[in-house]
């Protein structure tokens, strides 16, 4: 398969510099929110974060891969845009992280801006739109944390791809691909994985979700712009295939860890 086309996703933000107007059509909300409903119910019964995520995630497997879902610009008012009908690689993960941290179907909007957006603020500068941002961010509101490995390192970036974002120095960390599959065993279901990028204005190219199948061996679960859809493959294979030279990964902290950070309801 070819790798996701790392900036799929923002490369919107050019059109709407340029004052083109984005069409986003999806089914009606109340069908969204009853999907995503009964989702979150169904997982209340897991003890484990990783439960739900792989129950949540497994459930929208087969969903189509769409890019330019979420609307706005430098000129251009952003809206807070919940899909659970199509994914790119990145929203994919968001929706499946906040449906398997909330308690109640009520809490899941609040929950998604605070992963989305940098202090939960809907605002386009306050969107996270480098995925370095997206860990960093998510690991200071306490949803998240870094997984560490032997050999990890953190290697300064000067990033690039639209002027209007700047050209912000980020420490992009990552754990390079032998040592990831040495210490595969330290990898857990519902871990963030996401692949660094070769090119040197950019961070990341793909993110995804571990799955660790009944064999031990994780497993890659994401929305793949190659493919179309939402699938899950082995991570060994997608690592090669994709000549992947280092990764970064974040393991989502269990709910009552991360709600008594952002003042929501625990789990017991």
């Amino acid at each position: 398969m070819q790798p996701e086309p790392p900036i799929s996703r923002r490369h919107l933000l050019r059109l709407l510099a340029g004052g083109a107007a984005l069409a986003v059509a999806g089914p009606p909300a109340e069908a969204a929110q009853a999907r995503m409903t009964r989702l979150i119910e169904k997982a209340q019964s897991l003890p484990t974060t990783g439960e739900r995520i792989d129950l949540i995630s497994r459930a929208l497997i087969g969903a189509p891969y769409r890019s330019h879902t979420l609307i706005g610009g430098p000129r251009r008012a952003e809206k807070f845009v919940t899909r659970d009908d199509v994914f790119d690689c990145v929203t994919y993960c968001e929706a499946v992280l906040a449906a398997a941290l909330v308690r109640t179907p009520a809490d899941y909007d609040s929950l998604l801006r605070q992963i989305r957006y940098r202090d939960g603020v809907v605002a386009w500068r306050q969107r996270n739109h480098y995925f370095t941002q997206w860990c960093d961010n998510n690991i200071a509101n306490n949803i998240c944390t870094r997984v560490g490995m032997p050999g990890g390192f953190s290697i300064d970036k000067k990033l690039y791809w639209m002027p209007s974002l700047g050209a912000p120095r980020m420490a992009v960390a990552g754990i390079p691909r032998a040592s990831l599959l040495a210490n595969k065993s330290m990898l857990a279901t519902g871990d963030v994985i996401a692949f660094m990028s070769p090119r040197p204005r950019l961070d990341y190219f793909h993110t995804g979700l571990i799955v660790i199948a009944p064999n031990g061996e994780p497993r890659l679960r994401h929305a793949a712009q190659s493919r179309g859809r939402v699938l899950d493959e082995p991570l060994a294979r997608f690592l090669s295939v994709n000549h992947v030279k280092a990764a970064t990964v974040l393991r989502p902290r269990q709910w009552h860890d991360a709600a008594a950070q952002l003042g929501l309801p625990c789990f017991t």
